[in-house]
């Protein structure tokens, strides 16, 4: 079995960080709240330099702040668009990006709920139980306008919800009881300041 994944397809190794990281600058990250994280993207129309840049920014963003996804609004830009660099639930470690994305609706029948902790880089500092299929399928294109499908079991799985959720204008949270929303806006209260100063260190280490 290939240790990675590539854009859906096996490579036989792959560098810690990805190269458009080395080509991107850091972004900030918008924060729960903020209207552009509570409405749903628009379709990525214009493929060439502009697009591949922001993914180069995205994936440096996501190595900073530790993430294993980022999605475009979550820099502030209101497009349907993710970058990914997650591990399944068997250790295969999973890169790329994917352009208007599209959750596939799969047979509820078939498939297990995994309800495990989820955190996100736009809630800084809380992590919540989240029930989500442990199969998901993402239709979309690459930065070229190329047709790609992701799929994803486990771990990995629950990331591509996550960063779909993120395009359609959902944060985990929407999916929480109030009193588990709550619960999770205090973990932030908490430890937001400790999370944004790892993430300043981690942001000059990467651009020494």
């Amino acid at each position: 079995m290939p240790s990675v994944f590539l854009q859906g397809r096996p490579v036989d190794s792959y560098p810690p960080l990805a190269p458009e990281a080395r080509r991107g600058s850091v972004r900030r990250i918008t924060e729960v709240g903020e209207e552009v994280l509570h409405k749903p993207c628009r379709d990525v129309t214009e493929f060439g330099p502009d697009l591949a840049a922001l993914i180069d920014d995205m994936f440096l963003t996501m190595y900073v702040a530790d993430g294993a996804g980022l999605a475009a609004n979550q820099v502030g830009v209101g497009l349907r668009l993710f970058v990914y660099d997650c591990p399944d639930d068997d250790g295969v470690r999973h890169v790329g990006h994917i352009v208007n994305p599209v959750l596939e609706q799969l047979d509820p029948a078939g498939r297990r709920l995994l309800d495990e902790s989820e955190g996100c880089l736009s809630v800084p500092g809380a992590t919540m139980a989240v029930p989500r299929p442990d199969l998901a399928v993402v239709r979309g294109l690459d930065k070229d306008g190329e047709p790609v499908v992701i799929e994803g079991t486990g771990y990995f799985a629950r990331c591509l919800a996550h960063e779909t959720d993120h395009v359609n204008g959902h944060v985990y949270l929407d999916r929480l009881s109030k009193r588990e929303r709550k619960d999770a806006l205090r973990q932030v209260a908490d430890r937001r300041e400790e999370v944004f100063a790892r993430r300043a260190a981690k942001t000059a280490a990467l651009s020494g």
